[in-house]
């Protein structure tokens, strides 16, 4: 059987509330600092998440080296800019030889709440990828996933699997969604948003706090000056609810056992992990039960779910870039709001920014109706 080409991490970038581009993301993390702040609806109708402040938006968006006279939407702007810097920190990729993978849960989903008697086309998810087809002038089909909260990771693992297949030599993986009345009244509904900003795994946590970001990666089989590859992933449906995950981490169990396989790892050789950490009681309970059945408890682990709320199609994306400059810088970076351990088995919360050398990270996600993911990060420093 011929060996498949190594896939290696490129470039990355994050836009969020919290920061515009990765550094300034981490300048933020390695501070604590959190984008989380309270936001009111109405006298009485208020909540806790992460939103861009419109006109910084639009600041950034005028900037653009060129435009059309398009009217984009607010995620589509951020998209833009994303690959925009992607792209212009990378004039060499040929996109001829990339595949542009975009991840999201919603898309344009507020644009049906003023619709009357026909569906926007702008509302459909694919019409991001022809948005952003159009504007870069991307050679091929783009690829558009939507599968819950384990989107943008599962980005990843598309554009990881077609590079080994030689389909492309590069592949430009995105992931984003924005807050909207739609999403905002579904998690209120559900009763799962906290009153306050979120903690996860926390004895006292009370459910999630929304945000809004996208991010981007940039893949190639073409080695350049990454140290970072992936060595393993998967993804595993465990089915149990539509909405509830798996009591005993069945699906997550596999996903991440998966990976190891993959990797040819042991469980042991892990260093730290970026985990889904959502702060509801199901979800953190559910991850710490797949965790020690895997003799994962004991490893340093973090959710930046207090820094960025939950930004759905790009939450699993921005944690794997986190995962990989952990292993860039041999940095552990520190998980907010966990004061009081509350699952069992206990979880290695990391606390505090710390140096530590780090070979191999995991990073998992899960999702409604079941969905789970894995990935597995390796330091090239250290091969």
């Amino acid at each position: 059987m011929q060996q498949k080409p190594a896939v290696h991490i490129i470039d990355d970038e994050i836009i969020a509330p919290l920061g515009w581009g990765t550094s300034a993301n981490l300048a933020q993390i390695k501070q604590r600092q959190t984008a989380i702040k309270k936001h009111k609806v109405s006298a009485e109708n208020f909540y806790y998440a992460a939103l861009f402040e419109e006109e910084k938006l639009q600041q950034n968006f005028d900037q653009l080296s060129f435009s059309t006279a398009e009217d984009f939407t607010k995620l589509e702007k951020l998209f833009l800019l994303t690959v925009h810097h992607l792209l212009e920190r990378n004039p060499s990729i040929n996109l001829e030889e990339t595949v542009l993978i975009i991840s999201t849960t919603k898309g344009n989903v507020e644009l049906l709440e003023k619709a009357e008697n026909s569906i926007p086309e702008k509302s459909k998810l694919y019409s991001l990828g022809k948005t952003i087809q159009k504007y870069f002038n991307f050679k091929n089909e783009p690829i558009t996933l939507s599968n819950a909260c384990i989107s943008g990771g599962l980005g990843l693992s598309v554009g990881k699997r077609l590079l080994e297949e030689k389909a492309y030599k590069n592949a430009l993986v995105l992931g984003g969604d924005v807050v909207s009345k739609f999403t905002r009244s579904g998690f209120q509904l559900l009763q799962a948003m906290d009153s306050e900003i979120c903690k996860p795994y926390d004895k006292k946590r009370k459910g999630i706090n929304l945000g809004e970001a996208t991010a981007g990666v940039l893949l190639s089989t073409e080695k350049q000056n990454s140290i970072i590859q992936i060595v393993g992933e998967a993804t595993a449906n465990d089915a149990n609810h539509i909405s509830g995950p798996s009591r005993t981490g069945e699906g997550l169990v596999k996903a991440i056992s998966s990976a190891l396989n993959e990797a040819h790892l042991e469980a042991s050789a892990i260093d730290c992990i970026s985990a889904h950490g959502t702060a509801t009681l199901y979800n953190d309970a559910m991850e710490a039960q797949a965790f020690g059945r895997l003799n994962l408890q004991q490893k340093p682990l973090t959710s930046y779910k207090a820094y960025y709320g939950h930004t759905f199609g790009a939450s699993a994306l921005i944690e794997s870039i986190l995962s990989i400059k952990s292993l860039q810088q041999n940095l552990l970076f520190p998980s907010l709001g966990c004061d009081e351990i509350g699952v069992e088995p206990a979880l290695n919360i990391q606390q505090n920014l710390e140096n530590k050398e780090l070979k191999f990270a995991l990073k998992t996600a899960s999702g409604f109706g079941g969905c789970n993911f894995a990935m597995i990060f390796k330091n090239l420093k250290y091969a």
